[in-house]
């Protein structure tokens, strides 16, 4: 379900929108915010819970790692893109689901007309890391 209204979207996301995505801002186009369902080193995984404001995504990124590693995210209020390099965007919406294996360049966010959250779990590996690369440009999001 779409959701231009920052109110009505509020009382969908059920896990909250957390505070301001600052120490991540320079990989993201528009403001995101990031609420911790769990706190770090509490528990096997890290879980938060990821919003996005209207046409906010993030950098094409690529999660890395020697063993392991990866990412899920389940989606949780709005709608969103997830789209892997080379191949077509996917449509996000409440309770899909994406896994996101390492070494493959991707990015997620909302679209330009709705508000959009997921929970992002970080999947345990050894050596994992994060490459952050370029933005998404406006051209090639504005042709989803």
């Amino acid at each position: 379900m779409k959701y231009k209204n920052k109110e009505d979207f509020e009382k969908a996301n059920m896990f909250g929108m957390g505070m301001p995505n600052e120490m991540f801002a320079k990989y993201f186009i528009g403001d995101s915010f990031l609420n911790p369902i769990v706190e770090p080193g509490k528990a096997p995984v890290f879980l938060a819970n990821v919003t996005f404001e209207p046409g906010c995504r993030n950098n094409w990124h690529i999660h890395h790692a020697e063993k392991g590693g990866g990412q899920l995210l389940i989606c949780t209020a709005g709608e969103g893109w997830y789209q892997k390099e080379g191949e077509q965007a996917e449509n996000l919406s409440e309770g899909s689901f994406v896994y996101i294996p390492t070494e493959v360049k991707h990015w997620h966010g909302a679209k330009a007309d709705s508000w959009f959250s997921h929970i992002s779990v970080e999947v345990p590996g050894e050596v994992c890391s994060n490459e952050w690369l370029e933005a998404v440009s406006d051209e090639e999001y504005n042709r989803l």
